[in-house]
């Protein structure tokens, strides 16, 4: 494996024209530190994880000192904030380092988040606090190990240097990867500045990087707006099947790749709550948990529109009418998936909108239910008790307990395959915002053995973990509806 130095960098995006950034050295902490480090994240890049006891680490991914080849860049774009355009906004406090290229070939943008003033910060300070940081390294190794596409969290650089949000906080970095950092905004910005020439080559450049199969297709930015919906389809039908609320889908935050990314107030389900609002700034729950599909669609509207120099609107409309079948087909398989249905059978949406009732009557938590769902007992006689228990309508899981019984045995449905199955895809763990603010109030303190305990259980969220069984409960009073704003 390389060391840090024998990173290869080509800074593709950097290259582009006049206009799509700016090139600047980020302010480094001055008494920065390494406070968590995700190996597996180190190993995308072709790194050891031993490389991280380097000092070097720290100076280099700090900005301190830079690696050779390293070219920092602020990226412009703009974006619709709940609902709203804003022609300009850009990386505030986020500096792409450069593109690495590890030994497989693969591209990873590295990118430094909390390095100080950009022209696009808008009279902010670029940086971040540990709080926000350390959400978003959690997070982001935490829907890696859900199978859910995302940005990566590489390491979280600490420092004393207070920074002024609501009340004083402590600073700190993140530094995380993606194979792109390019954002519906970014096609939003030039379409909206009628840089039209920008548009097409940034077009030209996602397609050759990202799409290299259209690149000589004809109608190859049409096919590409479609693939940008059909994948942003299949990673809402993600979110909606684990019970995670982003909380901020604004237009720049959603990536051309369909990868989830910028986690600020995002949030599990604990209580099945259809209209759960994580983001207590969402006044009008804009963004609320069953809004997203709705959300992402409009999205991808403003997408389409910001594309039209490059396909007609009746090529638009004709992919963005894919949207809700392909989004629909996604959800219903996951979901087939996560009661254990291994067919396809038209009663399958009746049962699960059935059981969706009956759990945001009960306010059952969400990740357990479906966890313990993989124990349902098939035998005629079998009560189901730990399951019935949680439902004050015991009639009506009665009922809906028959009908689910009925449909494992009309596919031959066993047990303890069933079982193992479904453990495989209803995560035991997933990041309960008790569970991130524990970890945080430690970090505070100066202990942060508690954000690498999270970061390693939740990379394999779907095994047991004994001795960790804690992290699986519901959360305690004072962890219930934690409120969560876009301050970082």
């Amino acid at each position: 494996m390389p060391t840090l130095e024998q990173l290869r960098f080509d800074n593709t995006y950097a290259r582009l024209p006049a206009g799509f950034g700016v090139a600047l050295r980020p302010t480094p902490f001055p008494d920065a530190r390494l406070v968590s480090v995700s190996p597996s994240a180190m190993r995308l890049l072709g790194l050891d994880p031993s490389e991280a006891s380097r000092p070097e680490l720290v100076q280099a991914l700090g900005g301190t000192r830079l690696l050779p080849g390293m070219e920092p860049f602020a990226m412009v774009y703009a974006g619709h904030q709940f609902g709203v355009y804003v022609p300009r906004l850009g990386d505030g406090r986020a500096l792409l380092l450069g593109e690495v290229i590890n030994a497989a070939g693969e591209r990873w943008d590295v990118q430094l988040k909390g390095g100080g003033p950009t022209p696009f910060s808008r009279m902010g300070d670029g940086r971040a606090v540990l709080r926000s940081t350390i959400r978003e390294y959690l997070c982001s190794e935490a829907m890696h190990g859900l199978g859910i596409p995302t940005t990566r969290g590489l390491c979280i650089l600490g420092s004393s240097e207070p920074v002024y949000r609501e009340e004083v906080e402590t600073g700190a970095m993140l530094v995380r990867l993606s194979p792109s950092h390019v954002r519906f905004g970014t096609f939003e910005y030039f379409h909206y500045t009628e840089q039209h020439e920008h548009l097409k080559t940034l077009a030209d450049y996602v397609l050759t990087r990202h799409f290299p199969h259209l690149v000589d297709a004809p109608d190859r930015y049409a096919r590409f707006y479609a693939e940008v919906v059909e994948r942003t389809a299949r990673l809402i039908a993600q979110w909606q099947a684990v019970g995670f609320a982003h909380g901020v889908m604004n237009t720049d935050n959603m990536s051309i790749l369909g990868l989830t990314l910028d986690y600020g107030p995002f949030g599990f389900l604990d209580d099945f709550e259809p209209g759960f609002i994580c983001n207590h700034s969402d006044d009008q729950g804009r963004y609320a948990f069953d809004r997203q599909p709705r959300i992402a669609m409009w999205n991808l509207a403003c997408l389409g529109e910001a594309l039209l120099t490059l396909i007609s609107e009746d090529e638009a409309r004709a992919a963005l009418g894919t949207f809700q079948p392909s989004f629909s087909a996604h959800f219903l398989a996951r979901m087939r998936e996560k009661l254990g249905l291994r067919e396809a059978r038209d009663e399958d949406r009746n049962l699960l909108e059935s059981l969706f009732a009956l759990m945001a009557g009960a306010r059952v938590d969400y990740t357990n239910f479906f966890r313990a769902l993989g124990r349902f007992d098939t035998s005629p006689d079998a009560r189901n008790d730990s399951l019935r228990e949680q439902f004050p309508d015991r009639e009506g899981f009665d009922t809906w307990a028959a009908d689910y019984r009925r449909r494992l045995a009309a596919e031959g449905s066993q047990d303890a395959e069933r079982q193992a199955q479904m453990n495989r895809v209803n995560p035991k763990y997933v990041l309960r915002n008790y569970l991130a603010q524990t970890a945080i109030e430690r970090a505070q303190k100066g202990d942060f053995s508690e954000v690498d305990r999270l970061r390693a259980l939740l990379e394999d969220p779907f095994s047991e973990h004994p001795g960790h069984e804690a992290s699986a409960e519901p959360p305690p009073t004072w962890g219930r509806h934690l409120a969560v704003s876009c301050s970082s």
